[in-house]
């Protein structure tokens, strides 16, 4: 695979420690997939049936996790295990493993593809990778706990979130410079660009609000009170509105981007962190990470169908479809 070439890879099952049925044929199921990051392990729950199907062990510390950039695998960050790890969600097997990548907490590829940026959380660093070789270009000392991160649309500037020391910062990435570094509320976590790309929202895990960035000056311009622990965000379909998980309040607000105010606020238990919406919107999956379970919305009612027991501290979740389109 071109994009990872000259890494160490371990094609087949590595390590897995797996828990439940395999499976057979070649057709498989529409898949949730959970990130346990106290456990190491990962879920991998039907979509039809709501269970878990099984459950493997992928490293120390996973949180987050991407698409990779070509085919159907999934790109997990292992945090203490410093290293990347490339799953194939469908036939439940890891693919390869990619060492000495300094404790990946929060990755994500630029707009162009041309960058994965990875933050340690740990370590105050944020790498800087050529994606289609995971070649390291710069290494930034940035600040106190880079957590999550977000692009400009034409990809030259991404902007990343100092829990440790509430700012955020932008990185210029055709110069791999530091652009500035802006003050904002206590604990500053999820960042995320309207559509408009006027505003950069942030999610303030140590208050219970977002505040609203003009990136540009920079500057704040308003505050949105969410609920306490505003942590991470999921627009909805056209762009209108964006889901804002708040982990203390045990809710997820519906805020209007355009109003930049709450419409509305929906009741998930556990401790709500990071969430995904299925392909025809009618299910909302958020990860509980106080209880150990995924909770799952219907869109609809607004109500709970089902929590779904997985392993400790669930975290990043992602939906990996088995038809075409996803």
């Amino acid at each position: 695979m071109k994009a990872i070439a000259g890494y160490c890879l371990r094609a087949g099952l590595v390590g897995l420690g797996l828990v439940g049925a395999l499976g057979g044929g070649t057709s498989f199921a529409d898949t949730a997939v959970v990130l346990n990051s106290r456990d190491g392990t990962v879920s991998l729950i039907d979509l039809g049936t709501l269970s878990e199907s099984a459950r493997l062990y992928v490293g120390k510390e996973p949180h987050h996790l991407i698409r990779a950039l070509a085919g159907h695998d999934l790109l997990i960050a292992n945090a203490a295990g410093n290293e990347l790890v490339l799953l194939d969600a469908r036939r439940r097997e890891i693919r390869a493993r990619i060492p000495q990548v300094s404790d990946p907490y929060h990755l994500a590829y630029s707009p162009d593809r041309r960058w994965l940026v990875v933050n340690s959380l740990r370590l105050d660093q944020v790498d800087l990778y050529e994606a289609a070789t995971l070649k390291l270009v710069k290494r930034l000392e940035l600040g106190k706990m880079p957590s999550h991160l977000a692009y400009t649309r034409d990809s030259s500037l991404v902007f990343v979130t100092l829990q440790g020391e509430n700012r955020l910062a932008a990185i210029d990435l055709a110069h791999q410079t530091v652009k500035w570094k802006h003050p904002v509320g206590e604990a500053p976590a999820g960042v995320w660009m309207t559509p408009d790309e006027r505003y950069l929202l942030v999610g303030m895990t140590g208050a219970d609000y977002l505040e609203v960035i003009d990136w540009r000056t920079p500057a704040t311009v308003a505050r949105i009170p969410t609920g306490r622990g505003a942590h991470n965000f999921l627009p909805l379909p056209g762009g209108k509105r964006v889901l804002v998980s708040n982990r203390i309040s045990d809710t997820v607000s519906v805020v209007d981007v355009e109003r930049l105010a709450v419409v509305e606020q929906i009741p998930v238990p556990g401790g709500p962190d990071c969430m995904e919406l299925t392909r025809d919107g009618k299910q909302l999956w958020v990860t509980s990470r106080w209880s150990g379970k995924v909770s799952v919305i219907d869109m609809g009612t607004r109500r709970l169908i089902k929590q779904i027991p997985v392993g400790r501290s669930p975290h990043g979740i992602l939906l990996a479809y088995d038809a075409p389109g996803e």
